[in-house]
């Protein structure tokens, strides 16, 4: 499927404001287009200053930028505040910066081990926190948490990037069962093997039978997972909080015969 045909603009975002970090390019740049597409408001974040500024410059004046580091609470807030000033509230967010890199547990570093889950997981609970008071005081929101399909399962090469996203998916649980009652609903999406600038470096390609091990036989792209985090944030997904919606083409529901025929 090319990205043409994924159908996010079914998905009715109207008059919704959300804030996506990592927002300059690849899922997030996805993610704040689905929005604009969809009818919102996107609030694009990252500390990528000239890539964010010029995916909202292309978005129009439905979106904005501003730089964020996630890993601090000041600029969480400056973020949110700058969210407010420009559109008048926050209804959803994307909690999508991270950051990944592939070794051995036994080679990997503390120094780096510290670093990445400081950005994955650390950053999302922080947004998280920061979000609360204004969703709570507007009568609800929901919040969408970017892990991974090496949030599901064991995955080789990623020892602080899978605890990370394993820290994600459980964080989203505790804040869907704890913020409930204020109508805020948290959700995690887990996607799979996708093709954006992080992951373009170790070689992965789009198209049918580039990623022979998964059920539907290739890498996803952006727009797709997008397509699900779009779904989850608007009025559609009202009764869905708590949920980890795998968006992996089939990847963590097992091998595939052509796989285990060494295809």
């Amino acid at each position: 499927m090319s990205a043409a045909a994924v159908p996010t603009a079914g998905v009715d975002l109207c008059d919704k404001v959300v804030l996506v970090t990592g927002g300059a390019r690849g899922l997030g740049a996805a993610t704040a287009q689905a929005v604009v597409d969809g009818g919102g408001k996107a609030v694009i974040t990252d500390v990528l200053e000239e890539e964010g500024a010029a995916t909202a410059e292309r978005l129009g004046d439905a979106a904005r930028f501003v730089r964020h580091d996630v890993t601090s609470e000041s600029d969480w807030q400056a973020a949110l505040d700058f969210a407010v000033a420009e559109f008048g509230t926050v209804d959803g967010l994307v909690n999508n910066a991270g950051t990944a890199a592939g070794r051995l547990l036994e080679h990997e570093t503390v120094e780096h081990f510290r670093q990445v889950v400081e950005v994955n997981l650390v950053g999302t609970f922080i947004g998280l926190k920061t979000v609360i008071p204004l969703m709570r005081e507007q009568g609800g929101g929901s919040v969408v948490n970017i892990s991974s399909a090496a949030g599901l399962t064991g995955l080789a090469l990623t020892a602080g990037y899978g605890a990370s996203k394993w820290g994600v998916r459980g964080l989203s649980k505790i804040g869907a069962v704890e913020l409930a009652e204020a109508g805020i609903r948290v959700n995690s999406v887990h996607p799979g093997m996708t093709y954006t600038p992080m992951t373009a470096p170790v070689g992965i390609r789009t198209g049918e039978g580039n990623y022979p091990g998964v059920p539907l036989g290739r890498v996803a792209v952006p727009e797709e997972i997008a397509a699900a985090v779009a779904f989850l944030l608007s009025d559609a997904a009202v009764y869905i909080t708590g949920s980890e919606l795998a968006v992996d083409g089939g990847w963590t529901a097992g091998m595939t015969v052509r796989h285990l025929r060494g295809q």
